[in-house]
Formats: C-alpha cells, sequence, structure tokens
C-alpha cells in the first residue's frame, strides 16, 4: 500500500477543557476500517468542518477523530471489486470526518458506499471543489427539477449567497439557464456573484420581512442554506407550485411559517440530505459532469496548503471565506 511509516492527520479530540484539533501522527493500523484506502490529494473547508474542529457545534460523534467530510485523491488498495488501485475518487458523506476518521490526512480509510469514482474528465481539484458542497447543490437541483422547477417559469432565489453550497448552487442553475437571484449580506461580494451567473444581486435585508401568511410571490424557487427566519421568508413568497430545497441552517434550526403557502399554492419543501446510497450518488455525480457541469470551479476554489488548515478554518467560523476552501494535501 505505502512505505509512508505513519500518517500525517489534523485529529480533533475533546477533554474537560473542551474540543480541540491539532496536527499529529497516526499509524496506518489506526484508519478506521472500509474497503477502499485512498492517498489523498484534497480535502475542503466546509462549514461544518469548522463547527467539528472548533467545538462550537455538535458535529463530532466519537472523539478523537480526524475531521474533513470530504476528500479527493487515488485509490492505493482495494477490498472492493469496483475500485482499484490508481483509480481516481471522491470520498463523502454518512460518518467521513464525523463518526469515522475524515479527509484532513494524507490517507484516508473507507467503506465503498462512500466512494465515487471520478466521472470522466473531472480533475481531483475540480471533484473536492464541487466536494459535499457541489454534490448537495446537485442534489438539491435535481430534486427540485423532479417537482416542476424549470427555466421557463421564473426567477430562482439563492440565499447565503457566498457559501460553498450556494456560490456552486448559483453557477449549475446559471449554466442550466435559470435566472438566478443571489441574495446575501455582503454587498461587496455582488461583482462575485454576477460572474458565477446571477443575473440579479440582493441584500438579505431588503427581502420581504413581514409576518404575514403569504408575501408577494416572487420566486418561482429557492436553494435555502439558511433555515431559520430566512426560509420561513421563503416559504411565504414563493409562487404557486413553487419548490424549495432545504440544505442548512446557518441562520437557525428552527423557523416558523403557516399552512397557507402549501394548501393555497402549493409549495413544496423539499429537506435535503446528502448521505445517500450509491445508486443515487453515481446519478448525481454523472450529473455534475455532464449537463450539470459548472462553468467557474476556478473562481469557486481557494486552495490553501495543509499547514494552514486552522487558519482556513477560523476564517470559515468567522464569516471571512468565500466560495470553496480546499486544502492541498498531496501532490
Amino acid at each position: 500500500m505505502s512505505s509512508d511509516p505513519s500518517v500525517s492527520a489534523y485529529l480533533i479530540s475533546s477533554s474537560d477543557a473542551g474540543v480541540s484539533a491539532a496536527f499529529t501522527r497516526l499509524a496506518q493500523a489506526d484508519l478506521d476500517p472500509g474497503e477502499v484506502t485512498v492517498r489523498v490529494q484534497y480535502a475542503s473547508v466546509n462549514y461544518k468542518d469548522a463547527l467539528a474542529a472548533t467545538g462550537k457545534g455538535r458535529i463530532i460523534r466519537r472523539f478523537p477523530c480526524v475531521g474533513g467530510i470530504d476528500a479527493s485523491g487515488v485509490v492505493v488498495a482495494s477490498d472492493a471489486p469496483q475500485f482499484k488501485p490508481g483509480d481516481e475518487v471522491i470520498v463523502h458523506g454518512h460518518g467521513f470526518g464525523v463518526s469515522h476518521h475524515g479527509g484532513y490526512a494524507t490517507l484516508a480509510r473507507a467503506p465503498a458506499a462512500w466512494v465515487n469514482r471520478l466521472p470522466a474528465g473531472m480533475s481531483l481539484l475540480d471533484a473536492i471543489t464541487l466536494g459535499v458542497a457541489g454534490y448537495t447543490a446537485a442534489l438539491g437541483i435535481d430534486a427540485m427539477e423532479l417537482n416542476g422547477l424549470h427555466p421557463s417559469k421564473g426567477k430562482v432565489l439563492v440565499n447565503g449567497a457566498t457559501g460553498g453550497v450556494a456560490s456552486v448552487s448559483i453557477d449549475l442553475l446559471a449554466q442550466r439557464g435559470y435566472e438566478v437571484v443571489a441574495v446575501t449580506g455582503k454587498p461587496a461580494q455582488a461583482p462575485y456573484l454576477r460572474e458565477l451567473g446571477a443575473s440579479e444581486v440582493i441584500a438579505s435585508a431588503d427581502l420581504p420581512s413581514g409576518t404575514r401568511p403569504l408575501e408577494p410571490a416572487l420566486w418561482q424557487g429557492a436553494v435555502d442554506s439558511l433555515g431559520g427566519a430566512p426560509l420561513s421568508m421563503l416559504t411565504r413568497s414563493v409562487r404557486k407550485d413553487g419548490v424549495i430545497a432545504a440544505i442548512g441552517n446557518a441562520a437557525g434550526l428552527e423557523f416558523t411559517t403557516s399552512v397557507m403557502p402549501f394548501i393555497l399554492r402549493g409549495v413544496r419543501l423539499l429537506g435535503i440530505n446528502s448521505d445517500n446510497d450509491p445508486p443515487l450518488r453515481e446519478h448525481v455525480w454523472q450529473r455534475l459532469a455532464t449537463d450539470l457541469r459548472p462553468r467557474h470551479l476556478a473562481r469557486i476554489a481557494h486552495v490553501v496548503p495543509f499547514e494552514q488548515l486552522p487558519q482556513a478554518i477560523d476564517a470559515v467560523i468567522g464569516g471571512q471565506a468565500r466560495g470553496r476552501t480546499v486544502i492541498r494535501i498531496g501532490g
């Protein structure tokens, strides 16, 4: 498999003093069980990763745990017939980086059901720039289109627009021909959002903020990464037969609305869970390589070396990051 005596890893631990994270060395035998062992080339910093590493969210389900909920790299050993050494793969989902050692390591081992071979024409950097965020964005768009979303039906709102999932969502939707309205609390980032394909950029403060059961119907659909009050507003301002993909909770776990949008306008609220079985995972990754192929991944990615991971985590948790923060681990 490898002549390296140990694995460089970023390990999250817990003690009476709280949650902490630090670089360490692990023996290869210390990696969690799984059919596929991958030499990691890239990982990324998702908001969930930042919460986990800083202890600001109850994310880690087993301590100690190597962080990183996604990684791309090259298979070095496999007991699964669908993978062989040399295959380029993306690993994400389920317990990866949460209850199972994750991607912040030079080697990762995972169950085969958590691994996808890269589609033709997709690089390891492309794959991790998409990562869990891009996969979730594509999964949400796929579900919305199955529920009637179509470019001919009007505007699609994307909130929390500078975040990872939202940035990729704007790119994917615009590439499909949708008229995308990007909503952000960072108005200085409007040029970036327009570069990704947003036709309109709105400040978060300019959205409807009333509490009526129904607000003016403005959008045919929305990708919501915030939850809380912003999601409540969306349920009340989506047009007849509109559809909302709920993918995050950065603004809160709870929201309040009424049944009126659902029974008078037929609004559909779709929960998007990215822990999927292999057939759906393969379907979504193939769409990301074909009809949902993004156009601006190089603009979305901010690549930093492995040793700068702690600073990158601080930037994400502090709301200073934009797009996708990619960690170069190998190569």
